[in-house]
């Protein structure tokens, strides 16, 4: 799917107007294009993950860290942002930019449930919306396919790019989880280990 492809899609005639976007990682609190309103948002179906190598934005080639993707089974909470139709171009073309450079995620268009939000003008909870999310290739060559938590958590905590360390990185998606009243147990783990190896090699 190219981004014509997206644009097609999200201005569909069943998608009334609205385009939707569905944040699990980094676009939970830096989504960096358009919206209109926010909403904590249920995605059935996939669950997120550290399963995408990072070449760029935390790590690099020589040294990968390790970003979100979602992989199919389980629950994934996360962030719905709600785009306006004249926004709707401008907002892909973002995204496309971020998300897309490398080709490692398959844009999908999922149902993700609404749920309660305090910020003014968010939608009505408990509506299902379509929206746009990047789910992992797993055929493709930055794909991290079963990691050990040891492993995960040394690449985590070498990781280092354009946007900044890999361990804020996966400290921040907590940190929004549970402002979302969501606990990842596996995630805080690999959190905590990659902050002991941090702080061995004295980085």
């Amino acid at each position: 799917m190219d981004l014509p492809d997206l644009l097609v899609q999200a201005l569909a005639p069943e998608s009334q107007g609205e385009l939707w976007v569905f944040g699990y990682g980094s676009l939970m609190w830096s989504p960096d294009f358009p919206l209109a309103s926010s909403s904590p948002a249920l995605l059935r179906g996939y669950h997120r993950a550290l399963c995408i190598y990072s070449h760029r934005y935390r790590g690099t080639p020589a040294r990968p860290g390790l970003v979100m993707g979602l992989r199919r089974g389980g629950s994934c909470w996360g962030m719905a942002f709600h785009v306006r139709k004249r926004d709707a171009e401008a907002a892909l073309t973002a995204l496309w930019n971020r998300e897309m450079l490398n080709r490692v995620y398959m844009p999908r268009f999922v149902p993700v449930a609404l749920r309660d939000s305090r910020q003014t003008g968010a939608p009505v909870p408990g509506r299902t919306v379509r929206a746009l999310a990047f789910v992992a290739d797993p055929a493709h060559g930055q794909y991290a396919c079963e990691l050990s938590v040891e492993e995960t958590a040394r690449l985590v905590a070498q990781g280092h790019g354009e946007r900044g360390r890999n361990i804020e990185y996966v400290s921040q998606t907590l940190e929004h989880m549970r402002a979302l009243g969501v606990r990842d147990a596996h995630l805080q783990k690999t959190l905590d280990l990659a902050l002991r190896l941090r702080g061995k090699t004295g980085g």
